[in-house]
């Protein structure tokens, strides 16, 4: 009797395409400008990885040959092993000088012919191609249909995603187009996503939030497939690092520095939420008296020198521990180096410390895997990646980063348990390596790449519209209260329409709410984060996917603005009473009013005749708000309309209130949402165009999509 034999599979050929930046095999310029980051870091690990596997035949790592006397002589070496199986190929790309990658778009089908020469003198034709970046991606999606083999892609960054944080940079769109080529990479992004047969991104929102907003979007061909971290340098402590010269700096701080540690370790950036961590541990005697608190945000020499939005969150800090009476209790290190870092994790994990993330959004975390890697337990906002990583790890605790006292609570009790410190230090150190070590990441890529090329995993693809243009010409724009929010059903009806035309349609709040309030309301009534977001009376504006800040509105409204003047000449004015600070902005000066002793209008007139120049608004019948001249929710919904080519004649916007009155006027279509506060809106009535709902809350902005045939629009404009 005859037993079946099973047939060896064999090896892989796997080249991985990554054209621009500096790549090499050793002493990686990571930093050196822009083009040489993260990426140039993972392809070169990638291919080391992939050349140790025994199921691997050949790995080539495809990149641009460069002659240039400005950078080292490696970059025109043709071949560069990385080891026995695994090497470097530089190919010609036009010019032989070092270029941006803005400026090779024109050279990448002299790359691809080239290319293609090499890979047929090959003893065979390779089994995958992979590219990184949207350049490598158009190339690959050639390739892949020269060839007849399967394209697999990784982004690492999107055009759309680019495009909003350099508008919210306050750069224009000509300029955008100009110095990034932007509409051409998203061009090949759109290429790319119509040939890969599957897409490799690090986490599960990055599929919905970012790559959702093409129109080749094919979340069934996309696999999460986070990278590797680097073990040799991030592990357990093996010998005390107390005498180091971060521990040194620490101790400057501290007066008890063997408690345990308390890290949070980020960039100066807003959105890292650094300040309601100290707020949190500021608030809770409990857990000054079981921890010292490390805040490690960038490097700075001094904070006048720094840009706008990095001196604003250190200055916070500083005032966070000063209005906390936390001297003694905080560090705030000026300067770090960057194999500090791990240094950093060791002494936390050394002091039986946690991890703390408290950011509003984390695409990633890949502090918390470093951190896990060196067996220190986390805590982290329950937003984006580490939900991911705590999943896989079980080594944390996920909290909403604008709950103060659920922060102070889960930092107490994973830093009290004992036993629970060394569950949790234990489960990371052994969920990193399997989920997220080098070689974790290698068998997860491998068992997405082999069945493309045994042709047993059936390919299931949606069939693609493409549309014109290449951004959202509609939007709808509501505010928060009484409008989106009070009835759940109608809502979740509202979200579940906007998400089925989330590539056509986008999605905009304009709230008076601060920032922190409105995400932490979105979270309460899970309403998925907004393309854009219009926070403190129309102050603010963010961008979707990472809530970017739009600072060149902060520096626009600035214009004329007077604070201290505002608040000296109201100081003593009857029926006003400043409300708390905590509803108090740089831009935004807020009272209650009494409107039996007086009227916003006679605010107005009074501020003008002390010379002030400002915007005031009456909204709920009891809240009073000045601005500046210049700001408003109708000026910023307009400012975005620009910035993000939507035209107002196709948005429609959802207000209850009087600060909502500015953007209901004009070419938008407005609706009037029936509530309480209607009489607000009552002078709206007497204009033609204007629709007043008769429906409260989500139901009534739902009537107006069918009043206005709203959807409708979308489809005569595909």
């Amino acid at each position: 009797m005859k037993t079946g034999k099973r047939t060896k599979k064999k090896p892989l050929f796997i080249v991985l395409l990554s054209i621009h930046g500096l790549v090499r095999g050793h002493d990686l310029e990571l930093g050196r400008d822009a083009d040489t980051g993260g990426q140039v870091k993972y392809v070169v690990e990638l291919a080391r990885a992939l050349g140790v596997k025994p199921d691997v035949e050949k790995v080539i790592l495809l990149t641009r040959r460069v002659i240039d006397d400005s950078v080292s002589p490696d970059y025109a070496q043709v071949i560069e092993p990385l080891s026995d199986k695994a090497s470097i190929v530089r190919i010609e790309c036009g010019e032989e000088k070092y270029l941006r990658k803005e400026l090779l778009w024109d050279s990448l089908d002299n790359f691809s012919d080239n290319v293609f020469t090499f890979l047929k003198s090959q003893d065979r034709i390779p089994d995958i191609l992979h590219s990184h970046y949207a350049d490598a991606g158009y190339v690959g999606a050639r390739l892949s249909h020269q060839l007849g083999i399967p394209l697999i892609h990784t982004g690492h960054s999107l055009g759309h995603s680019k495009r909003l944080r350099l508008l919210a940079s306050g750069i224009s769109r000509g300029q955008i187009e100009d110095t990034y080529r932007m509409s051409r990479r998203i061009e090949a992004e759109e290429i790319t996503l119509g040939a890969a047969e599957r897409i490799i991104t690090s986490t599960d929102q990055e599929i919905e939030e970012q790559y959702g907003l093409y129109d080749f979007y094919q979340p069934d061909c996309m696999r999460v497939i986070p990278p590797g971290t680097d073990l040799s340098h991030f592990h357990p402590s093996r010998e005390s690092e107390k005498g180091s010269p971060i521990a040194r700096e620490l101790k400057r701080f501290l007066h008890r520095p063997t408690k345990p540690m308390v890290l949070a370790l980020s960039r100066p950036d807003p959105k890292k939420n650094i300040v309601t961590l100290i707020d949190a541990y500021g608030e809770s005697p409990e857990l000054q008296q079981a921890a010292n608190l490390v805040i490690v945000a960038g490097n700075r020499d001094d904070i006048q020198d720094m840009d706008d939005g990095a001196r604003n969150v250190l200055s916070d800090i500083l005032l966070a521990v000063d209005r906390h009476d936390l001297y003694g209790k905080v560090a705030y290190p000026k300067h770090h180096k960057p194999e500090e870092v791990a240094t950093l994790f060791r002494l936390a994990a050394a002091s039986r410390g946690v991890f703390v993330n408290p950011a509003l959004t984390e695409p990633f975390g890949l502090t918390l895997l470093e951190a896990a890697a060196c067996g220190l337990p986390i805590v982290a906002t329950e937003d984006g990646g580490p939900i991911d990583i705590i999943r896989n790890c079980r080594n944390g605790v996920l909290v909403d980063p604008l709950d103060k006292e659920a922060m102070a609570e889960a930092i107490l009790q994973t830093l009290t348990d004992r036993k629970q410190w060394r569950t949790l230090a234990k489960n990371g150190l052994a969920g990193v390596r399997r989920h997220y070590s080098w070689p974790a990441h290698v068998e997860k890529y491998l068992a997405v790449v082999r069945p493309l090329v045994d042709k047993t995993e059936p390919l299931v693809r949606m069939a693609p519209i493409r549309r014109r243009g290449i951004s959202r010409k509609q939007a709808l724009v509501a505010e928060l209260d009484l409008s989106l929010i009070g009835e759940e059903q109608s809502l979740a009806t509202l979200m579940q329409t906007l998400h089925a035309h989330r590539k056509t349609v986008l999605f905009g709040i304009a709230t008076g709410r601060r920032l922190d309030n409105a995400l932490a309301t979105l979270r309460k009534h899970r309403i998925p984060q907004p393309d854009v977001l219009i926070s403190g009376q129309g102050t603010e504006i963010h961008y979707a996917p990472s809530l970017t800040q739009d600072s060149i509105w902060e520096r626009h409204i600035n214009h004329l603005w007077d604070p201290r003047a505002v608040r000296e000449t109201l100081r003593e004015i009857p029926g006003l009473a400043l409300q708390p600070k905590i509803h108090q902005s740089p831009f935004k000066i807020s009272y209650y009013i009494d409107a039996s002793m007086i009227t916003g209008q006679q605010v107005r007139q009074l501020l003008q005749h002390n010379e002030q120049a400002v915007n005031v608004l009456v909204s709920f019948g009891q809240y009073l708000d000045v601005l500046p001249l210049r700001a408003s929710k109708g000026l910023a919904l307009r400012w975005c309309s620009e910035q993000l080519d939507f035209p107002l004649e196709n948005t429609l916007v959802a207000g209850v209130t009087g600060a909502d009155a500015d953007m209901l006027r004009g070419n938008t279509l407005g609706t009037v949402v029936d509530n309480r506060h209607i009489s607000e809106l009552s002078d709206l009535a007497n204009i033609e165009g204007i629709h007043f709902s008769e429906a409260s809350f989500a139901a009534g902005i739902l009537d107006a999509m069918a009043h206005y045939g709203f959807l409708a629009q979308e489809d005569e404009a595909s």
